[in-house]
């Protein structure tokens, strides 16, 4: 079902893991997809010739989120590439954990900065095209943690609480010229930044989990995708949990 069929998507992160699902996602249902990237990978040239396999166009962009001006060419190369801008999704996202007496103030803005103010810089430069178009969809990628905390994260927490902090803010501002702007907050998702903890530790998180299963970045690509639709046109500052019941 081609819903989002002429529509152009940007995905940031979109070359692995949560990102590279929502990017096939999106190109499923008819969207063009540009891929923000920071590296250049043999794995990325596959997704994008998968993308243009289901029909649609795609476009590698590269830029690192966290600095304003890279945030800006990626918004205005996709723009020029493909003549509008109609979904952002700021799935780009890093982790330097550690517990609060131990950890480093460099790990602590890292975070910030790629996180939270890579979302705000997105935002900022695509919210001129949006308003001109009286169009768009803006889909930011929280975490649970963000809502309830985590022991070890808190510079990841502050970034993805202050994600939803902007979802709400941005959302009023915006929704008079018909963008709608949501947050997802993903639980314990199965992606190579998840793989490599203790069993110890994915047990004890297992337990926490009414669905007694973890996710898989499909899950929250499903939620993404009809957040970038049409039929989710009246939802507008919203944090939905994709999570198995985790945080309720």
């Amino acid at each position: 079902m081609e819903l989002l069929k002429g529509k152009t998507a940007i995905v940031t992160g979109g070359a692995r893991g949560i990102g590279k699902a929502i990017c096939l996602d999106l190109a499923q249902m008819g969207a063009n997809v540009a891929v923000n990237y920071r590296k250049d990978s043999d794995e990325l040239d596959v997704l994008i010739k998968e993308i243009e396999e289901k029909g649609v166009k795609a476009l590698k962009v590269q830029g690192d989120v966290s600095v304003f001006e890279d945030a800006k060419n990626i918004i205005n190369e996709t723009h020029k590439f493909f003549g509008s801008v109609d979904i952002l999704v700021n799935n780009a996202g890093i982790t330097k954990d550690g517990l609060l007496l131990r950890m480093k103030e460099e790990d602590f803005d890292k975070v910030i900065e790629v996180n939270l103010k890579g979302t705000f810089n997105c935002i900022r430069h695509v919210s001129p095209i949006m308003v001109r178009q009286r169009s768009g969809k803006i889909i930011n990628i929280s975490s649970v943690v963000g809502i309830a905390g985590n022991a070890g994260q808190v510079n990841y927490s502050a970034a993805k609480a202050g994600i939803i902090g902007i979802t709400k803010s941005v959302a009023r501002e915006l929704a008079s010229r018909g963008i709608t702007v949501n947050a997802v907050a993903p639980g314990f998702i199965k992606t190579s930044m998840t793989e490599g903890l203790s069993d110890k530790l994915k047990e004890s998180t297992l337990s926490t989990i009414p669905l007694k299963r973890f996710g898989t970045p499909e899950d929250v690509a499903n939620v993404v995708c009809f957040l970038a639709s049409p039929q989710a046109d009246y939802v507008t500052g919203h944090v939905i949990n994709v999570d198995g019941g985790m945080v309720m």
